[in-house]
């Protein structure tokens, strides 16, 4: 983080403590309200006059505030614009200016609306609410976003669609990085084969108004296991709490967002399942100690994503949202949600056990299956953070497809489609005009 952020953030947290420290402000409302006017600000003025010199001090204004969801949950990470100046709300979505003339101002964050405050006289304190865009998206793999037909034929279907985001991978499974990344580490280790240009597909992707969207697989990662075998955990998979390795996956996601992804969604942000949870050692450790260090990875990367003004996001087992425990991998929706911005189950029917809510064959349930996930996970989510599954988009029929998506869209969450290849056809999206915002 450069310094002149870190004083931004200690400027406004000390301003923010000052200020909240003495008010109670209500927390909800209106898009933006004026809920307390201090004193306007003056300094004496004197004047001083000689032969050659008159001086006056000029009067000082000063707009506090903070930034809220609509259901008046703060959002850290807003910038506030006031003429050639900005600042990013901190994690307690408070922010302060002083100016000599008061202006309107915008809070804008990427993924959310925008919202200009009319700020015209005097010292003021506003409450500002932004409403999160709602996502739907479709997953563009490396070889798509390589291929300019294929990634042609994905803009057109957003075109045509309700489809308002793409989400690429950066950092794919295997550990290897898909793009000329400039984290020094990943050409150390042999991690780099180059794909795509992230620059150049971002740039269009942001021309047609999508929001973008950078995977990156973490923990499973069999180049850097082979490069770094004192960080292994087991097989092809890094110990979670090994410090090199999260930094390692940060500074990835550092510059995902200096490139101009809008978010980034970690994946693979577990402990391993199956033969190699049975010989890792996991299970020897307490579930609280393997939340601990999933929550502490995404705490740690939310902290320095935030202030940068991308969101955070990670895929996590559809699994743990419907049973109260982490199934040994260190997932639970309660502590994960509370570090980010957006928590996506894999909400995958052709992935769950005959049987379950006592189907023959869940793959043959599409809307049943998707919103018994969704409404499982719905009252375990922290405040402020958003549901967005991955929805099945490969061994189904378009109709069933539209299924999934239509039991997220009853009830309310955005969704991601899921097809290893990219490929998706325009029976199986709603249009525009068929989806509420």
């Amino acid at each position: 983080m450069k310094l002149t952020t870190r004083l931004r953030l200690l400027t406004i947290l000390v301003l923010g403590i000052a200020v909240f420290g003495c008010t109670n402000p209500e927390t909800s409302g209106p898009a933006t309200s004026v809920i307390a006017a201090p004193s306007t600000t003056v300094r004496e003025t004197t004047t001083t006059t000689t032969p050659s010199t008159t001086t006056t001090a000029r009067s000082v204004f000063t707009v506090l505030g903070k930034v809220v969801d609509p259901s008046g949950v703060v959002v850290p990470g807003a910038t506030v614009t006031i003429g050639p100046a900005d600042l990013t709300t901190g994690s307690d979505g408070t922010f302060t200016f002083e100016a000599t003339e008061p202006e309107p101002f915008l809070v804008t964050k990427r993924g959310w609306t925008e919202a200009m405050v009319p700020w015209d006289h005097g010292s003021a304190f506003f409450v500002v609410t932004i409403n999160p865009k709602k996502v739907r998206g479709l997953r563009v793999g490396a070889a798509a976003a390589g291929d300019d037909a294929h990634f042609e034929r994905l803009l057109k279907l957003a075109d045509d669609t309700a489809v308002n985001a793409f989400v690429f991978d950066t950092k794919q499974e295997g550990g290897t990085v898909v793009y000329d990344t400039s984290v020094g580490e990943a050409h150390d280790i042999g991690a780099v084969d180059v794909w795509y240009d992230p620059v150049a597909r971002l740039a269009e992707t942001h021309a047609r108004g999508l929001y973008a969207i950078t995977r990156i697989v973490v923990f499973e990662d069999a180049v850097r296991v082979k490069a770094r075998p004192d960080e292994k955990l087991a097989g092809t998979w890094i110990d979670p709490m090994v410090e090199t390795a999260r930094y390692y996956n940060i500074d990835l996601a550092i510059e995902a967002c200096e490139l101009g992804f809008d978010e980034i969604q970690f994946d693979y942000v577990r402990f391993p399942a199956g033969r190699t949870a049975r010989v890792s050692g996991q299970l020897s450790l307490t579930e609280d100690e393997r939340v601990a260090a999933i929550e502490g990875f995404l705490a740690e990367a939310r902290s320095v994503l935030t202030p940068m003004g991308c969101s955070t996001s990670a895929a996590v087992f559809a699994i743990v949202v419907s049973v109260s425990d982490d199934q040994g991998l260190g997932q639970k929706p309660e502590e994960l949600s509370a570090q980010l911005d957006a928590l996506s189950p894999m909400v995958y029917p052709s992935h769950y056990s005959n049987g379950w809510l006592g189907f023959d064959d869940p793959n043959d349930h599409p809307y049943a299956v998707t919103a018994d996930a969704i409404d499982d996970a719905l009252p375990r989510m922290a405040p402020g953070a958003r549901l967005r599954p991955w929805l099945q988009a490969f061994w189904w029929t378009n109709s069933q497809i539209r299924a999934s998506i239509q039991a997220a869209e009853d009830r309310g969450v955005g969704w991601i489609l899921w097809n290893v290849r990219s490929n998706f056809d325009r029976a199986a999206l709603p249009a525009a005009d068929e989806v509420s915002e």
